[in-house]
């Protein structure tokens, strides 16, 4: 792990207190961005005590990465959420997404590239979820109308079994989730980026 704030105990007993002490259960929930989790943190942020997991290797270039980040731990900072909100960065690490993409720089957006990049995101949340004792986790990348949300609830859902954690499913683009990350997105300020993330998308 990479900058790692105000991260969650690493035991179960201290976990089960967390959650007696706070009345919500813990929840490590994988950012793709800002504007994307605003909406999720909305929604959830009352049900769960969320710890975010920024993993995202596929960000190009690093300049990018970083602003997309910060922005996110701007959001966290300047929303007020019913449970504590607590940020957790994994190292940038872009060969991991080199190596999963090998061969398929040609594959179309939504393609084979881009699901072995959202399976490898959610390998590594779910890792991440198992390593700090939390024993959900989730993604704030159904929030755009761009994810096919039951290919990666699939991808959410082989990530928990191979980590022994549990995949909270969920498509939070619907009911209006997409329209509240753009208000929301007004509402603080958000920089919205004009593109996925990757070079491939980049260019595209």
């Amino acid at each position: 792990m990479g900058i790692q704030t105000d991260i969650r105990p690493e035991t179960d007993e201290n976990n089960k207190e967390s959650e007696q002490e706070n009345g919500q259960p813990p929840l490590l929930l994988h950012s793709c961005c800002a504007p994307c989790s605003s909406h999720v943190l909305e929604l959830l942020s009352d049900s769960f005590e969320i710890t975010v997991f920024y993993f995202n290797p596929n960000i190009f270039p690093v300049s990018e990465y970083e602003k997309r980040r910060d922005e996110q731990l701007r959001l966290i900072g300047a929303a007020a959420y019913q449970t504590g909100v607590s940020f957790m960065e994994a190292d940038y690490s872009p060969e991991l997404f080199e190596s999963i993409s090998e061969g398929l720089e040609a594959s179309p957006e939504g393609g084979e590239r881009c699901r072995n990049c959202i399976a490898l995101r959610l390998s590594h949340a779910a890792k991440a979820a198992a390593h700090i004792r939390i024993k959900t986790f989730a993604s704030t990348l159904t929030v755009s109308p761009h994810k096919d949300a039951a290919m990666v609830n699939r991808a959410g859902e082989a990530a928990a079994a191979e980590n022994g954690v549990f995949w909270l499913s969920g498509d939070y683009k619907k009911n209006g989730g997409w329209q509240n990350s753009l208000k929301l997105s007004k509402k603080h300020g958000l920089y919205r980026q004009n593109y996925c993330g990757c070079v491939y998308s980049m260019r595209k």
